[in-house]
């Protein structure tokens, strides 16, 4: 698979183009999709969250959180929380654009997904207090771990799209996110 900046950039909404849509949720936050290894053999960055955490313990997310105060752009929260949870810096993070932003239902959550491209093997510090481990996943492989699965949360059955990858789930926000990512880049 041939995945270039330019065409990514060319899928993708403009940063500010995503702030004014509307989707659920009443807090706002923001997330990096830090994609390396382009053109050739693209990858996302992603993160195991600890299984201790109130909140989306164990579960794999891109790199982000919500804004430490209300002026924050969007953008800078989500380069603020990937250098904070695994030590990207944010000069490394060639932005590509945004996708419209997503909710999640049980957190109540508005999501705004930026898409950055990093150069391949960076060294990168997790946060021990937030994150249990690092995962870089090819695109290839990512796409080879989709299929719907029926899953059951809080005693609720539903039936959505998730990865596989490596042993590990991604599903919920993350999965939404990653299937829209790579529909409008022609991955999916």
């Amino acid at each position: 698979m041939l995945l270039t900046a330019g065409g990514i950039r060319d899928a993708l909404l403009a940063s500010g183009e995503s702030e004014g849509m509307d989707a659920h949720g009443s807090t706002e936050a923001a997330v990096l999709i830090p994609v390396f290894g382009l053109p050739e053999r693209p990858g996302i960055v992603f993160t195991k969250r600890r299984d201790d955490l109130r909140s989306h313990a164990g579960e794999i997310s891109f790199p982000g959180g919500r804004r430490d105060f209300p002026d924050e752009p969007l953008v800078d929260a989500a380069l603020r929380e990937a250098h904070e949870e695994i030590g990207l810096d944010p000069g490394a993070v060639e932005m590509l654009g945004t996708l419209p932003p997503i909710g999640t239902f049980v957190t109540n959550y508005k999501v705004f997904p930026f898409v950055g491209a990093i150069p391949e093997g960076l060294a990168f510090r997790l946060s021990p207090q937030e994150v249990d481990s690092i995962l870089e996943l090819r695109v290839d492989d990512i796409l080879a771990g989709y299929g719907r699965r029926r899953l059951v949360r809080r005693g609720v059955p539903f039936k959505m799209d998730t990865y596989d990858v490596a042993g590990e789930l991604i599903w919920g926000a993350t999965a939404r996110i990653l299937n829209d990512f790579l529909r409008r880049v022609g991955a999916h």
